[in-house]
C-alpha cells in the first residue's frame, strides 16, 4: 500500500509558510513531510533555503504524528558526520519513531559558497559519504568514539543525547554505484522523477544488487520517489509554472561548476517552456493521470484529501518495484482553522484550480 508524503521544497517559500503548508499536510491526512537542506536554492530571484536541521525541530514540535526528515542533506562538506549525528540524535530523542535522515553526495551549489572548498569529483564524494555514514551510526550506538577515517576523525567524542530508536538513514542516488550503496548500508533509497524511464529500473536493480552483497533481504530497504506535478485547469497556466524549476531540467553539463544562483538563474531563464517543464508530469486533467489498477490506491480518510487529488494519483511503479512518489499542490495557511479533534474537511485546501509545482508531496511504498 502507498504511503503519501509532502515535500516541503524549502527553495520556494519561506520557513513559516513551508511550516504553516506541513501542518496542514498532516491535518489532511498524510503520512509525512520531507524538506530539502540547500545552503543556497537554485533561483536568486525569490529564492529561499531555510536551514533544514533548525526548521525540522519547529515541524516535530508542531505535529503529532507524520514522519519528518530531510530529502536530502549532506553529512559531508559544510556539516561534519558528528554534528548531523548529534542533530539529528537530538530530534531521534525528541520525536521518537519519526525521523528519518535522508543523505546525499552533495550538490556544489551548496558546499563550495559556503566553505571555499576545492569540489571533488564524484568517487571522492560517495567515498565520503559512506564513512561519514559509518561514523555517524558508530556515534549513535558507541561512547568516547575515536574515529580515524580517510576524511574524518574524532577523538572521544560521545553524542549524550542517543535516539532510543534508531533512525534510518536513507541514500539519495541518480547513479547505479550510490544506488548500490544504499542497497548496501542503508535503510532506504530516494530518486527523483522527470528522467528516462530505464534508470529507474537500472536503479532499483543496483538497490537489489547491494542488498545481496551485504546478505540482507528485500524489505530492509524503503524506496522512495520525488514525482514533481504542475496542474492548472488552463493547461498552458500549467505549463509555465514550471518556469520558477526550470534549472532542474538543466543537465549535468551545463551545471557543473555553477555555484552561483544569479547564473543559475541565467541558465535557467534560457531554456525554452518545453524543456523547463520536461522534468514534470503537466496536466490539467486528473483523469488522465489515473494510476494503473496493479498498483494499490491509499485509501485517505473521509474529507482528508479534496477529490481532485483522491482522482489524481502517481505513474505506475514499475512492476515488482517499491518506490515513492511526490507531487506539488499549493496550500494556502489562511484557510487554516484552529486545529481541533475532528478531521479537516477538503475545503480547507486551497479553493482555486492552480497547484504550483513549489510545492511537492512525497508518496511512500511501506516495505512488503
Amino acid at each position: 500500500m502507498l504511503k503519501l508524503g509532502y515535500k516541503a521544497s524549502a527553495e520556494q517559500f519561506g520557513p513559516r509558510e513551508l511550516l504553516d503548508f506541513s501542518r496542514l499536510a498532516e491535518e489532511v491526512g498524510f503520512d509525512s513531510v520531507f524538506v530539502s537542506d540547500h545552503f543556497q536554492p537554485w533561483k536568486h530571484t525569490d529564492g529561499h533555503a531555510p536551514n533544514s536541521l533548525a526548521w525540522l525541530g519547529a515541524l516535530g514540535a508542531s505535529t503529532k504524528r507524520v514522519v519528518i526528515g530531510t530529502s536530502v542533506a549532506t553529512p559531508t562538506f559544510r556539516y561534519h558526520p558528528s554534528i548531523v549525528a548529534q542533530a539529528f540524535g537530538t530530534l531521534g530523542s525528541m520525536f521518537p519513531g519519526r525521523i528519518v535522515l535522508g543523505v546525499g553526495t552533495g550538490e556544489s551549489l551548496n558546499e563550495v559558497p559556503s566553505t571555499a572548498m576545492q569540489w571533488p569529483g564524484a568517487k571522492e564524494r560517495r567515498d565520503r559519504l559512506r564513512e561519514a555514514i559509518r561514523l555517524i551510526n558508530t556515534l549513535w550506538t558507541e561512547d568516547r568514539v575515536t574515529f580515524e577515517g580517510q576524511f574524518y576523525k574524532t577523538d572521544r567524542a560521545t553524542i549524550y543525547d542517543k535516539p532510543k530508536e534508531k533512525v534510518p538513514i536513507w541514500v539519495a542516488a541518480s547513479g547505479p554505484l550510490a544506488a548500490a550503496m544504499a542497497g548496501q548500508i542503508a535503510e532506504g533509497f530516494i530518486c527523483t522523477s522527470g528522467k528516462a524511464a530505464q534508470l529507474y529500473h537500472d536503479l532499483t536493480a543496483k538497490v537489489e544488487e547491494g542488498l545481496g552483497k551485504s546478505g540482507r533481504s528485500n524489505a530492509a530497504v524503503e524506496r522512495m520517489i520525488e514525482v514533481k506535478v504542475s496542474f492548472d485547469t488552463d493547461p498552458q497556466q500549467a505549463k509555465e509554472l514550471t518556469r520558477h524549476w526550470a534549472a532542474l531540467a538543466l543537465s549535468p553539463e551545463e551545471k557543473t561548476g555553477v555555484e552561483d544562483p544569479v547564473e543559475m538563474e541565467r541558465l535557467a531563464d534560457a531554456l525554452p517552456l518545453d524543456r523547463a517543464a520536461s522534468r514534470w508530469i503537466v496536466s490539467s486533467d486528473p483523469d488522465a493521470r489515473l494510476p494503473s489498477p496493479r498498483v494499490p490506491r491509499p485509501r485517505p480518510r473521509p474529507g482528508a484529501l479534496p477529490k481532485a487529488l483522491r482522482r489524481a494519483g502517481p505513474p505506475p511503479p514499475p512492476q515488482g518495484r517499491r518506490v515513492k512518489f511526490s507531487l506539488p499542490v499549493c496550500f494556502d495557511p489562511s484557510s487554516r482553522r484552529k486545529p481541533g479533534p475532528t478531521r479537516p474537511s477538503p475545503s480547507r485546501l486551497k479553493s482555486g484550480p492552480r497547484l504550483s509545482p513549489g510545492l511537492r508531496f512525497r508518496v511512500a511504498c511501506p516495505r512488503s
